[in-house]
């Protein structure tokens, strides 16, 4: 089991444990109790992760709304019906939501607890590799609108998170690949992050893909502690993305058009992230700001992990722009993207125009 402490760096008095182990689910009372106070609970679940669990998570003192299962449910329709349940079930400031399942579900019970009587306690245990190493830690809560995505939300960060590796063996193949571009994200990254030790993610990655693949309990774990030591460090410095927290989303401003044109029905998330991590390897290149041996080197890790390149279909270029125009790191009109630089690292990057952006898309 690791544990790793989120240091919020606006509030140097709060912190919050990322807890990591195997059977955890089990045990997640014991230490939701030891890390709140809270004396009643909601847990917002889907309804395909509350049959694969419910016999396994037991939480006194508490009541389940169930969700339906999917990103395009991700929307303040949803939010609605958590905010019902609470007021339902007399929740108060004395009590707490609960996450029990992947990344929309974090998201969405995140946002229910920031907004419900001006903020509740949070507690994550997300059941999905994408989850465990990226959307659960860090506090970013939202929901998405027809014109983008996570344009609803807020920063609130939760009491405690809880991932029990145990439950990534229900995952299948496409699943636990959505997660594998998350953490491969990291590897792109990890020398602008600025932790305090070097893992030299790439190499660990490349080293050890079959035994990843095949879910090797040791192997995983060290993956999913490195993944949140990474993001962490990051987090740690810059909560609110008001500079270098930017760096999470290499990939996304692609990524994140790619899902709103195709109404979040056609790719999973990391499906999505990793063609884009894949553009914005195409398109640093192009702009001479990666060599050609870096370029390459990525690449290669995609092709290692067999992820996605490219969407099944042709996607409507101008559409694509659109949305990236809605991308929250949008300044002033321009597109700001984050590019990758040699030596697995990355940058924001401003001055590139929206037509270069649309030619770009139009013949990759």
């Amino acid at each position: 089991m690791s544990e790793i402490d989120i240091v919020i760096p606006e509030s140097k008095s709060y912190s919050y444990p990322v807890i990591t182990g195997e059977g955890l689910l089990e045990k997640a009372e014991d230490y939701i109790r030891r890390f709140t106070k809270a004396n009643k609970f909601l847990v917002v679940t889907n309804e395909t992760v509350y049959p694969l669990f419910k016999d396994r998570f037991k939480l006194s003192n508490s009541n389940f709304v169930i969700l339906p299962d999917g990103e395009e449910y991700k929307t303040m329709d949803s939010i609605n019906t958590i905010i019902d349940s609470a007021i339902e079930n007399k929740l108060d400031r004395s009590c707490a939501i609960v996450a029990l399942g992947g990344g929309v579900i974090g998201d969405m019970a995140g946002f229910a607890a920031a907004i419900y009587q001006r903020g509740i306690d949070f507690i994550q245990i997300p059941t999905t590799l994408l989850a465990q190493v990226d959307s659960s830690v860090g506090g970013k809560v939202a929901v998405n609108h027809k014109e983008g995505k996570n344009l609803i939300g807020n920063f609130y960060q939760p009491k405690l998170v809880i991932s029990d590796i145990e439950t990534l063996k229900t995952l299948d193949l496409r699943q636990f690949k959505t997660g594998l571009s998350e953490i491969l994200k990291y590897a792109f990254i990890e020398n602008s992050c600025g932790a305090s030790e070097k893992f030299n993610f790439y190499d660990f990655l490349m080293n050890n893909k079959d035994k990843i693949y095949n879910k090797n309990s040791d192997i995983l774990s060290k993956v999913i502690e490195i993944s949140c030591e990474l993001k962490s460090a990051v987090v740690n410095q810059d909560e609110k993305e008001k500079g270098l927290r930017a760096i999470l989303n290499f990939g996304h401003t692609f990524a994140h058009s790619i899902e709103q044109v195709t109404e979040y029905k056609t790719y999973t998330h990391g499906e999505a992230v990793s063609i884009g991590m894949f553009r914005a390897f195409k398109f640093a290149f192009k702009h001479s700001l990666i060599s050609e041996q870096y370029a390459q080197m990525c690449a290669d890790l995609l092709k290692a992990y067999d992820l996605k390149f490219m969407p099944d279909n042709m996607l409507d270029s101008l559409k694509l722009v659109e949305a990236m125009k809605m991308d929250k790191k949008v300044q002033n009109g321009v597109i700001r993207l984050v590019m990758p630089k040699d030596g697995f690292k990355a940058e924001v990057v401003d001055n590139i125009s929206e037509s270069d952006i649309l030619n770009f898309i139009k013949y990759i």
